[in-house]
C-alpha cells in the first residue's frame, strides 16, 4: 500500500515539472501592456534576449573603480601638470597588447584591396612614417626599410603612426569586427569584391545604405515585414566602436589595482604596473630578469652581450615580459602610447571625477533637409558634423559642440580678459592667447596625451602616472598605440 505522503510528494513534483515546461513555452510579456513581445499578430515589437556584451577580438575587460590618478613620485622637471586626484573610471575593454606591425599590415592590405585602384591617397595616408627611425648622428637607415616590412618584426609594435592614423585604424577595425559578427550570425556572407564606396561600414549598414551579400538575414516580425530585415543595433549583435583609450582609462588599466584591493580599499598604491620599486622579477625561475623594456642608463639600451638586461635594443614583441594583474602586456616600456585626450597642464584639476576626459567635440550624423541620413561619401562612410549649437542653446549640461577649451583655453578662463584680443566671446577658441605656441609653450588644440615609457626612456617614465604630449599629426619611433572599447550593461564580467 502506497504511503499517502509519498503520493503527495510525487504529485507536487509532477505539478512543478509541468509548470516549468509550460513556463518555458510561454513568451515574455510587457509589464506595461501585458502584450507578448516578438509577436507579429500584435505589431511585432521586438525585444531581443538579454545577453552580456561579448569580448571583441584582442580585448580584455577592465572592471572599473576608484583610484588616485596622477603623479606617484617627484617630477624631476618640476612640472606641476599631474596633481594626484581620486577619480572613478567605468568598466571598459582595452587591448591586451599594443597594435603590432602584423595587425597594421592587415589594415593596409584591406585599404589597398578596396581603395588602392581609385583612391590610392587613402592607402598612402595610412602608411606608417618609417622615416621616424632616422637620426642625424646615428646609423638607423636599415630600419626605415625593415622594421615595418620584414617578417622578423611582424610581432613588434607598429610605430610611426600619428594620432589621426591610429583613430582611423580603430574605426576600420570596428567595421571589420562587426562585419565578421554578422557573418558568424548567418546574416551576411563574405563579399571579397567590396570596392570603393561598396564596402561594409557599420553606420552605412545601420542607415540602410549598404546591403552586402545577404545570407539568411534577420527574421522580420513586423506586420508589414517581408520575411527578413537588416540587423539593428538594438538587436545586440554589433559591438560598440573600437577607439583609443582615454588618459584615465589607460592609467587605470596600467596599474592593474585589481590585485591590490582588499575589502573595498586599495592596500598599496603602485608606482609601476607591478608591486614594489624594483624593475626585476622575483620569480625563482627568472630571478633578476627585467620586467619591462626601457633604457637602463646612458648608452645602455639592452645590457652587456652574454648578460642582456631587457634583451631589446629597440621595441620588443608585443607579448614580451610579464602582464599586469589585468593581463595587459607592456603597459610600462616598449613603446609609449597615444590616448584620446587633448593635453592641458591643469586637466587633472578641471575634468570630471567620473570618467575624466578633455577633448569632447559633440558630433552627430549629417542629415538632409528632411532629417534623413545624408548619402555616404565616395569611400562608403557616413559623414558626421558638429552639432548645431542653436539646438543646444538651452541645455544645462553643455551648450557648445567643441568643449576642448572648457575652463582652460576658452575666453572666460583666460587671465587676459579685457585685453585687445583678436578673439572674444563670439570666438571663444582662444588657446593661442593662453598658450603661445613656440614662445611660452608647445601646447595647441592638437596636443594629445601620450602615456607610458618607451624603449628609449629612463625608468621614471615607466610609471603610469607620468604624462607627456605630442601633436596629433606627428609620429615617433617610440610611440605606438592600443585600442579600447566601451563596456555596456553590467560593469562586471563573469556573470556578476
Amino acid at each position: 500500500m502506497l504511503d499517502i505522503k509519498k503520493l503527495l510528494l510525487l504529485f507536487v513534483g509532477f505539478a512543478g515539472i509541468a509548470f516549468l515546461l509550460s513556463s518555458c513555452k510561454s513568451k515574455e510579456r510587457s509589464r506595461t501592456t501585458g502584450m507578448e513581445f516578438n509577436n507579429p499578430q500584435n505589431g511585432g515589437f521586438e525585444v531581443p534576449k538579454t545577453t552580456p556584451q561579448i569580448t571583441g577580438p584582442g580585448l580584455q575587460l577592465i572592471e572599473g573603480g576608484t583610484f588616485v590618478m596622477g603623479a606617484t613620485e617627484e617630477n624631476p622637471f618640476y612640472e606641476h601638470n599631474n596633481m594626484p586626484r581620486r577619480v572613478t573610471v567605468g568598466s571598459f575593454y582595452i587591448d591586451e597588447a599594443e597594435v603590432s606591425n602584423l595587425d597594421y599590415q592587415e589594415y593596409i592590405y584591406w585599404l589597398t584591396r578596396v581603395y588602392g585602384e581609385n583612391y590610392p591617397a587613402v592607402v598612402q595616408n595610412a602608411l606608417p612614417d618609417t622615416l621616424v627611425w632616422l637620426d642625424k648622428l646615428s646609423y638607423n637607415e636599415p630600419l626605415v626599410e625593415t622594421y615595418f616590412r620584414h617578417p622578423s618584426y611582424r610581432d613588434y609594435p607598429v610605430v610611426g603612426v600619428n594620432w589621426i592614423q591610429a583613430n582611423d585604424y580603430a574605426k576600420w577595425r570596428s567595421d571589420r569586427v562587426n562585419e565578421q559578427l554578422l557573418i558568424d550570425a548567418g546574416i551576411l556572407d563574405y563579399d571579397p569584391d567590396q570596392k570603393d564606396d561598396n564596402n561594409f561600414n557599420t553606420e552605412a549598414y545601420l542607415a540602410g545604405q549598404y546591403e552586402g551579400l545577404v545570407k539568411e538575414g534577420k527574421e522580420d516580425l513586423s506586420q508589414d515585414g517581408t520575411g527578413t530585415r537588416p540587423v539593428r543595433f538594438e538587436d545586440g549583435i554589433l559591438l560598440p566602436d573600437y577607439r583609443l583609450p582615454t588618459e584615465a582609462e589607460w592609467e587605470y588599466a596600467a596599474y592593474g589595482l585589481i590585485g591590490n584591493t582588499l575589502y573595498n580599499r586599495v592596500v598599496e598604491r603602485k608606482t609601476y604596473p607591478w608591486n614594489g620599486e624594483a624593475v626585476r622579477t622575483d620569480e625563482t625561475k627568472y630571478y633578476g630578469s627585467f620586467v619591462a623594456n626601457f633604457k637602463r642608463g646612458s648608452g645602455d639600451y639592452m645590457g652587456v652581450a652574454g648578460d642582456l638586461n631587457d634583451a631589446a635594443a629597440l621595441p620588443a614583441p608585443v607579448f614580451s615580459y610579464w602582464p599586469n594583474d589585468y593581463g595587459l602586456y607592456n603597459m610600462a616600456g616598449n613603446v609609449s602610447e597615444w590616448t584620446m585626450d587633448v593635453y592641458r597642464p591643469l586637466s587633472h584639476q578641471d575634468v570630471s571625477d567620473f570618467n575624466p576626459f578633455r577633448g569632447n567635440v559633440v558630433k552627430v550624423i549629417k542629415t538632409d533637409m528632411d532629417g534623413h541620413v545624408a548619402p555616404k561619401d565616395s569611400l562608403g562612410r557616413i559623414e558626421y558634423v558638429e552639432i548645431d549649437e542653436a539646438k543646444i542653446a538651452n541645455r544645462d549640461n553643455f551648450r557648445k559642440a567643441n568643449n576642448i577649451n572648457y575652463k582652460d583655453g576658452d575666453y572666460q578662463s583666460s587671465i587676459e580678459i579685457g585685453s585687445d584680443w583678436t578673439a572674444g566671446p563670439d570666438n571663444e577658441n582662444t588657446t593661442g592667447n593662453m598658450y603661445e605656441y613656440g614662445k611660452t609653450s608647445l601646447i595647441t588644440d592638437k596636443s594629445r596625451v601620450v602615456k607610458g615609457g618607451s624603449w628609449k626612456d629612463g625608468v621614471y617614465y615607466l610609471s603610469p602616472g607620468v604624462r607627456r604630449f605630442m601633436d596629433e599629426d606627428k609620429a615617433s619611433a617610440t610611440v605606438g598605440f592600443r585600442c579600447a572599447m566601451n563596456r555596456v550593461g553590467s560593469p562586471a564580467g563573469n556573470g556578476k
